[in-house]
């Protein structure tokens, strides 16, 4: 069953119980390109912008009350998780995401009309009034990625916090420290697991950084950012109803001409998740190289047993939750090319990778987000040390040496090291063996408590 729907190219047949019109049904026919369809968080983004744009028109005298109580009306819908299947669009489109503005515009105006009994609200003279899709779409892309960016922090906050839990738990536990994959000299355990805590402490503070850039709109500029059939006022106080209904600190947008055709906002907010990518891929990795084994291996911490490891090999576990760490890091840094490259893709007046954009960056923040709940759930907060491998680790390592050099020198503490690994002894015992010093100093001066 098909109804017949118009636009400016002519008649189209759109299925009977679908609320879309012709360009959304021409866009279905035309970007038949992979499965990739817009995120929900950009078509929440784009309700937001309808919603303000018809509060904000309504406001200012250019549109009637009752058109923008029903806009805003099924726009609430559409926040409150409804109409999804209206919404089939693939990122694959016009790169200004003129296809999603038309499609939010026509579903909103089919459902409105639907409601009101009668045909009042077209989707391109209201619910499209003072806008472009060259100006809505960037806004509902910062809108999202301003939203996504607020949902990740609370992430990294709470996996600081499991860190910062072990340091307290254990405080003086002391362990070999490790550089070039080789043995070095000792760290206490909470020293180590504060280098990854201060690493997130530092990420969060930059994606904090980021969030004003993205919380500039460019709505008002409608085309090409002079703001042409838009009323005076009308992007200060769209801005501000957004901001009004997000809790976020939204506003317009000082150069439009900028705001229009420049992603850097954008790239600077995902280069903090990139950041965060790679010290979760370096966090990661140093958790499964400690954990590895648990006796051909490192094993100086254990890691939760979540599931088992192998088809094959019974009882193996493995680290899964730092693998999918790890992935997740990778699919970042991937995202974050792509980005980059779009963005330097900024032609005049408006840049027209703008899909591929969003849908890049809202998978990072959601995979990050995702990612980060579930390495605290499922490895961090259950992670332990091994103490007594620790132990006999630290305890055999040569590089407890570098405490004698301010005793005997660098030249004889080689020496003592050398010494101690070709002859299988301690240090303290080469120190004697060697005439430099007596067993009771040498052991005095390789105490690892004093050299943490």
């Amino acid at each position: 069953m098909y109804r017949t729907e118009q636009d400016s190219m002519g008649p189209v047949q759109v299925p009977a119980e679908r609320s879309w019109g012709a360009q959304t049904q021409r866009s279905l026919t035309n970007f038949a390109i992979g499965r990739e369809t817009m995120p929900e968080e950009i078509i929440r983004g784009m309700a937001l912008v309808k919603l303000a744009s018809a509060k904000a028109n309504c406001r200012l005298g250019t549109l009637d009350e009752g058109r923008a109580e029903a806009i805003e009306a099924v726009c609430r819908q559409i926040l409150a998780g409804g109409l999804q299947e209206e919404f089939p669009l693939k990122v694959w489109q016009t790169g200004s995401g003129t296809q999603t503005n038309m499609n939010l515009n026509e579903v909103i105006a089919h459902r409105a009309n639907a409601r009101a009994g009668e045909g009042l609200i077209h989707p391109n003279d209201h619910v499209n009034r003072s806008q472009s899709s060259n100006d809505t779409f960037p806004s509902a892309m910062r809108i999202a990625a301003a939203e996504a960016v607020t949902a990740l922090l609370p992430e990294v906050s709470a996996l600081e916090e499991s860190f910062a839990g072990l340091e307290r738990r254990w405080p003086e536990l002391i362990t070999l420290g490790r550089t070039h994959l080789q043995d070095a000299v000792p760290i206490r355990f909470a020293q180590m697991v504060s280098g990854w805590r201060v690493m997130l402490e530092q990420c969060r503070a930059q994606l904090k950084a980021a969030l004003p850039g993205l919380c500039a709109l460019p709505l008002g500029g409608t085309a090409v950012g002079t703001g042409l059939n838009a009323p005076e006022g009308f992007d200060r106080l769209s801005a501000a109803l957004v901001a009004e209904e997000t809790g976020l600190p939204f506003v317009t947008a000082e150069n439009k001409f900028h705001a229009l055709t420049s992603l850097d906002a954008f790239v600077f907010a995902h280069g903090a998740m990139k950041a965060l990518a790679a010290d979760l891929m370096k966090i990661a990795n140093d958790l499964r190289w400690l954990a590895s084994g648990p006796r051909g291996g490192i094993g100086e911490v254990r890691l939760p047993a979540n599931e088992p490891g192998s088809s094959i090999m019974p009882g193996k576990v493995n680290p899964t939750q730092c693998e999918a760490v790890t992935m997740v890091a990778v699919q970042v840094m991937g995202n974050d090319a792509t980005l980059g490259i779009a963005a330097s893709q900024g032609n005049f007046q408006l840049n027209v990778f703008l899909p591929v954009s969003a849908y890049n960056f809202l998978q990072s923040a959601r995979l990050l987000t995702d990612v980060l709940r579930s390495f605290r759930r499922n490895c961090v907060d259950g992670l332990e040390p091994v103490e007594e491998t620790m132990a006999l680790h630290l305890g055999r390592s040569l590089m407890n040496v570098t405490a004698l050099s301010p005793v005997i020198g660098y030249d004889k503490a080689a020496n003592v090291a050398k010494y101690a690994y070709e002859q299988d002894l301690t240090l303290a015992e080469a120190a004697q063996a060697l005439g430099y010093m007596g067993l009771e100093e040498a052991r005095a001066a390789l105490d690892p408590g004093k050299m943490v």
